[in-house]
């Protein structure tokens, strides 16, 4: 199990995730992501519209992703 900010994923708070995997991790950010949103969290909508510019290039997205997959499995176990 490894723990991981909102902020460290491109986020825009301290929230906390736990996941076993870079896959849940990801899933997680996405569902908190979505609930910051529905509650119309500026710091987040701020957040999401910077990954959406990200994603108009695949290449650049898949590199912003391999460096947080990185990321993930250098740190430690909790």
């Amino acid at each position: 199990m490894k723990r991981v900010t909102c902020e460290q994923v491109g986020g825009a708070c301290d929230h906390v995730f736990e996941a076993e995997t870079f896959e849940e991790l990801v899933e997680k950010s996405k569902a908190h992501g979505m609930e910051m949103l529905q509650q119309g969290d500026a710091a987040h909508m701020q957040a999401m519209q910077k990954m959406m510019v990200l994603m108009q290039s695949p290449e650049e997205m898949n590199k912003w992703m391999d460096e947080r997959r990185k990321e993930f499995e250098a740190l430690p176990e909790v």
